[in-house]
Formats: structure tokens, sequence, C-alpha cells
């Protein structure tokens, strides 16, 4: 998936979120749900489909659960990107 893609699975605040509450570690579906109990598990399964396509979630498969976890080379290369604007930004800063 495009940068411009993964740029809009962030901008939902409820993503957000849920990366945040993977960043501590992989956590199931349900686990999420839990957390999050403004939505429903339909919509959180919704969520999680859209950071799966961003590549910024994988999935694995144990037993009968299905775990989520970061994909942090996606943010890697997001930060990456990002540097770009700032490197060498002291060569324009006005004077005073």
């Amino acid at each position: 998936m495009g940068f411009s893609e993964t740029m809009k699975a962030i901008s939902d605040p409820a993503r957000r979120q849920i990366l945040a509450m993977l960043k501590d570690g992989r956590l199931t579906a349900g686990e999420i749900a839990s957390r999050l109990e403004n939505l429903s598990s339909a919509t959180v399964s919704y969520h999680l489909s859209q950071l799966k396509k961003a590549t910024l979630v994988s999935e694995s498969k144990y037993k009968n659960f299905i775990y989520y976890e970061l994909n942090a080379s996606v943010f890697e290369e997001i930060m990456m990107w990002c540097a770009q604007f700032t490197q060498g930004s002291e060569l324009h800063e006005p004077k005073n």
C-alpha cells in the first residue's frame, strides 16, 4: 500500500488508539475491543482490516486466536520520510 493510504489509515483516532495498544505487544481483536468500550466488535474488526491493508499491523494465528501486532518497518519508513524535512533545517533558520 502506498504512503498516502498509510497516512489515511493512521488519520483515524480509533486506529491510532489501536496502534498505541499494540506498541506494548500483540493482542487479539477481543482484547482490543474490550479496551475500546465505545466501539463495537464489528467496528474494531473494520479498523483492524484497514490497518492490515495499510500494512501497519500483521496478524498471526495461535490455536483458536488471531493476534495482531505492529509492523515496525512501516513506521520506520514514515519516520525516514518525515526526517527529510528536518535534515539541514539549521541552514535555513532565520537569523535574528
